[in-house]
C-alpha cells in the first residue's frame, strides 16, 4: 500500500528472475526476484512513488490480479501487462561523458555520423528504454543522488521510460528481428514522454533506494 494515499495500493511495474538479468545487477543473497512497484497518483514533488523489493521467487505464494487503484491517477502512470525479452547491449556515456572528453572525441563524432549517419548520443551511446544497470537515458542533465546513509554516489539500478525507442533511437537500439514489426508498448508516458531512474546504494544494509526522473 502507498504511503502517502491511504489504502491506495501499490501498481506492479517491473519484475525481472536474476536468470533473466544476465549479470547486470548483483542481486542480493537468497533473492533471485526483483519486483519494482509504485503508486500512480499524484505525488508532492514527483511522478510516482515506487519501491524495490529483492525476493526469493521460491517463497512467493499464489499470485494474484493487479489491483485496481482507487482515486484519480494520471494518464499513463499504470503500465499494461508485457512480457520481458532480455538482450544484453554495450552502452557509453552520453550526458555523463566529462565535458572535457566531449570537446576532445566530438571531431571523431562528427567523423562517424558524416560516414554512417549515426549520431553519438541517439544511436551509439544510452540505449533507450527500460533497462537493468547502463547509464541513465537523461533528458535533462543527469542528477546522479548519494546515499542518504554513506554519503556516496549511488548506482544506477534500473530505468523505466515512457517507451523502448522513438523515431531516431530505433535505427540502432531497435533489435534485429524486430526491426519493422509493429510492438504493443506498455502505455506509459512520465511526464513528457520522460523516464524515472531508480538508484540504490550497495554499500548500505538493505541498499537503501532513491529515484530520479526528467523528461524533455
Amino acid at each position: 500500500m502507498c504511503p502517502v494515499h491511504h489504502r491506495s495500493p501499490m501498481v506492479p511495474v517491473v519484475q525481472v528472475h536474476a536468470a533473466d538479468a544476465l549479470g547486470l545487477v548483483p542481486f542480493p543473497a537468497g533473492c533471485d526476484l526483483l519486483q519494482v512497484v509504485w503508486c500512480p497518483r499524484r505525488h508532492d514533488g514527483c511522478w510516482v512513488l515506487p519501491e524495490v523489493r529483492w525476493r526469493d521467487a521460491a517463497a512467493v505464494g499464489a499470485v494474484g490480479e493487479a489491483p485496481v487503484v482507487d482515486g484519480e491517477v494520471p494518464s499513463g502512470r499504470v503500465p499494461r501487462p508485457c512480457v520481458v525479452h532480455p538482450e544484453l547491449v554495450e552502452e557509453y556515456p552520453s550526458w555523463d561523458l566529462p565535458d572535457e572528453l566531449w570537446d576532445l572525441l566530438e571531431p571523431r563524432f562528427e567523423q562517424v555520423e558524416a560516414a554512417t549517419g549515426r549520431d553519438y548520443e541517439r544511436h551509439l551511446a544510452t540505449a533507450s528504454g527500460t533497462k537493468l544497470g547502463g547509464y541513465p537515458g537523461w533528458c535533462q542533465d543527469p542528477q546522479w543522488p548519494d546515499c542518504a546513509g554513506c554519503g556516496e554516489r549511488m548506482e544506477h539500478l534500473l530505468t523505466v521510460e515512457s517507451w523502448e525507442a522513438d523515431a531516431m533511437s530505433q535505427l540502432t537500439w531497435t533489435p534485429v528481428e524486430d526491426q519493422g514489426v509493429r510492438y504493443e508498448d506498455t502505455g506509459l508516458m512520465l511526464g513528457d514522454a520522460g523516464g524515472d531512474y531508480l538508484f540504490e546504494c550497495r554499500r548500505c544494509p538493505g541498499r537503501p533506494v532513491r529515484d530520479r526522473f526528467d523528461c524533455s
